[in-house]
């Protein structure tokens, strides 16, 4: 479904029990952000379980603090997005696809982002070396909140770069996956990461390996845009491959649906010859 300026202006908008105009974008499997300059008074905005592939593409919205985005498809969030919305206090990802913990860095813009929580994404469970002693002595508590999230309990998994590297990137941040985060945390991200003057090796090597995310069809914020995306030949060429050389019926129909929807992978309009097998 298109997120219209209808659908925006015809949703349920409240305020929530932390006194915020909050607007009610739930389960309407939207494919993708767009026309929220109809939604600029709204202090927090609610697109759980849609079918949103990218975080971005917001008009400027300083009065913006809370975002739910949890049981969606985002893989990739938007590098400007903070510049857009700078005022970002909460932010929900539970259960989407952000796979690389380089993905993450467009959050380290955010200089107000305090709550944060990434459960149930590819990217908390990057393996790395760590301290298994200290992890060991993670409150039990926190063990089972996390659970509850994700299905399974994982300490392993749960104490790898993937929570230094977030505390690094978004300083700010004081709650990380309903977990508190600790001064020893960000000692330990610091001597893992260094400082962003002068990264580690590891840091570096970390910035670099980024997912190939979807090339987004940038919308007219504000106002319903009823133009669908036009594509060049040498765009049309390359997606047909693509779906023509697909492993798996599931992947073609995942292609196709993109197709309709107005993304093209990045990785396929970075390739060579479209007409390659």
């Amino acid at each position: 479904m298109r997120l219209t300026t209808d659908l925006i202006n015809n949703s349920l908008s409240f305020i929530n029990c932390l006194t915020e105009r909050e607007l009610d974008l739930r389960g309407h499997k939207i494919s993708a952000i767009e026309n929220m300059g109809a939604a600029r008074d709204n202090d927090a905005i609610d697109l759980t379980d849609n079918d949103i592939a990218q975080l971005g593409n917001f008009p400027l919205q300083p009065r913006l603090r809370t975002l739910f985005l949890a049981q969606n498809r985002i893989s990739n969030i938007q590098p400007s997005l903070s510049s857009s919305i700078p005022n970002l206090r909460t932010l929900v990802l539970t259960k989407n696809r952000i796979a690389e913990l380089a993905d993450l860095d467009p959050l380290a813009g955010f200089k107000a982002l305090t709550y944060l929580s990434l459960l149930g994404n590819p990217v908390t469970s990057k393996e790395s070396t760590f301290d298994a002693g200290w992890a060991t002595r993670y409150d039990e508590c926190t063990q089972r909140c996390a659970a509850e999230f994700c299905g399974t309990w994982n300490a392993k998994l749960f104490w790898q770069n993937y929570r230094y590297w977030v505390i690094w990137r978004c300083p700010t941040v004081r709650f990380l996956d309903f977990a508190k985060v600790r001064d020893v945390e960000r000692k330990k991200a610091t001597e893992l990461f260094g400082t962003a003057e002068e990264p580690t090796e590891l840091a570096n090597q970390i910035s670099n390996n980024k997912s190939k995310g979807f090339v987004v069809p940038t919308f007219t914020n504000g106002a319903d845009s009823g133009k669908e995306r036009i594509y060049t030949d040498d765009e049309k060429k390359r997606m047909r491959a693509a779906i023509l050389n697909a492993s798996s019926l599931a992947e073609m129909a995942r292609l196709e649906k993109d197709f309709a929807e107005g993304r093209i992978p990045a990785h396929i309009l970075e390739g060579g010859d479209p007409m390659e097998t």
